[in-house]
């Protein structure tokens, strides 16, 4: 994840290179234990989708798994290098092509992940309030399909053109994660600007202004219609939505106003330790999205629940007394 810096002179101090006071070693454990259980819980949800019909068809599954998708280039390749590099230093091999590979996996499947999340606000306003939009075949792939398949391609061919076809000249420190993580394209004119406000500004503020106006906008309709029922089964999405919704705004937002304050005229100087922070915590936005995608799985949180307390019986201590826990009642109710 990157963000485009308001020049050349303060790039690598508000960039992914500057190295925040915790030492590298708290910074890996702190990785590492979060990124393999938000793999092993990306894993899970991707088989509950794809394994089962009646899921893999719920229009508002896609999404969320298409993210989960681009979360996992993020989550392995992008971790494991960002692991390495706090435990043995030195990117190997040391060459331009590998600090460009992984420039380009952790900004492209990133931003690419952000630009989901907020067309993903849009569209449970779309599943909850306009679902007719989405009643045929043809609806359903001009409002619903379409979208996904152009933000990807759009992605895809953004971050190729910028990191292989631009003409400029990029710099490269080996000794520290992510290369310094500063690509030439960000300074390349309109180019690096559209990059700042369309991929990273933009997204998340549209994601936390269509999120909150969500969660209005249901809170105004459940008391004039008063259809509870109506809303209780969408709850689920709205739960999962404002989680999302949460962490990124209090993660990314701060990063992107105080590069919004440079480019206003704020010394660079202001906000560099507090920059570096909030871009190392931004991972937070990936690993965690899979945990806040189980508020839509409540059969699949069960099943998880079980086997980790499970394991965690099988360990305790000889004369230690266990609970039996209740059985559930199955309701009937379809968990899409």
């Amino acid at each position: 994840m990157s963000t485009t810096n308001s020049s050349n002179n303060d790039s690598n101090a508000s960039s992914g290179d500057s190295e925040i006071s915790p030492p590298r070693v708290a910074r890996f454990w702190f990785l590492f234990l979060i990124d393999v259980p938000s793999v092993i819980c990306t894993f899970c949800i991707i088989i509950h989708i794809v394994t089962n019909r009646a899921r893999r068809h719920a229009l508002q599954n896609h999404t969320i798994l298409v993210i989960l998708l681009m979360n996992l280039l993020v989550q392995l390749p992008d971790i494991i290098l960002y692991l390495n590099a706090y435990q043995n230093g030195p990117l190997q091999p040391s060459s331009p092509a590998a600090c460009l590979t992984w420039w380009f996996i952790d900004i492209t499947f990133y931003n690419g992940g952000v630009i989901l999340l907020a067309w993903m606000a849009i569209e449970r306003h779309i599943l909850i309030f306009h679902y007719q939009w989405i009643m045929n075949r043809r609806r359903r792939f001009i409002f619903h399909y379409s979208p996904l398949i152009v933000l990807v391609i759009y992605t895809l061919v953004f971050y190729i053109i910028a990191f292989f076809f631009i003409p400029c000249e990029n710099g490269y420190d080996y000794t520290v994660p992510v290369c310094g993580e500063s690509p030439c394209y960000q300074s390349y004119g309109v180019f690096g600007k559209w990059d700042l406000f369309a991929n990273n500004c933009a997204p998340i503020i549209l994601e936390s202004v269509v999120s909150i106006g969500l969660i209005l906008r249901v809170q105004w309709q459940k008391r004039r219609l008063r259809q509870s029922d109506q809303w209780r089964k969408q709850r689920r999405m709205i739960i999962q939505l404002c989680l999302v919704s949460g962490v990124n705004m209090c993660i990314n937002l701060p990063i992107y106003l105080i590069t919004f304050a440079h480019l206003c005229g704020l010394p660079s100087q202001y906000g560099v330790q507090a920059s570096s922070y909030f871009y190392f915590f931004s991972y937070l936005v990936t690993l965690l999205f899979p945990f806040t995608s189980l508020s839509q799985y409540p059969e699949l949180r069960k099943v998880i629940e079980k086997k980790v307390f499970c394991m965690s019986t099988r360990q305790l201590p000889f004369g230690s007394t266990v609970v039996p826990a209740r059985r559930a009642i199955p309701t009937g109710v379809a968990d899409v």
